[in-house]
Order: structure tokens, then sequence, then C-alpha cells
């Protein structure tokens, strides 16, 4: 259970990231996304960020052991 933890830190570091890029770069491609339209777009990333992260850790204890 070590492995959740660690996916959901790697993940909430993942999130800020993604807001900040998704708000402030795609407005330099001439997309402006309202900050709520970031946070939901962010939100799907950190989904999928979080089940990949934590799915490739349990494949590797898996293997490791």
């Amino acid at each position: 259970m070590k492995s959740i933890p660690e996916a959901l830190c790697n993940a909430v570091v993942g999130l800020i990231v993604s807001w900040a890029i998704t708000y402030y770069a795609l407005p330099l491609w001439g997309l402006t996304p309202s900050a709520s339209a970031s946070a939901g777009i962010t939100a799907c990333y950190f989904v999928v960020s979080f089940a990949r992260s934590w799915a490739i850790r349990e494949a590797f204890r898996k293997w490791q052991s």
C-alpha cells in the first residue's frame, strides 16, 4: 500500500503543474480556457496520471517479487 501515497503525491504535484500550464500556456496557441475549464481539464489528467502511476508501480512490485 506504500505505492498509493507515492502515486498520489506524484499526481498532486502534476496537478499543480498541469493546471498552470493549461491556464497560462494554452493562450500561446490561441486557446483561452477559463480557470474553471482549466481545473476540469486538469482533473481529468489528474485521475489518469494517478491511475497510471499506481498501476506501473504495482506492476513493477509484482515483477520484482
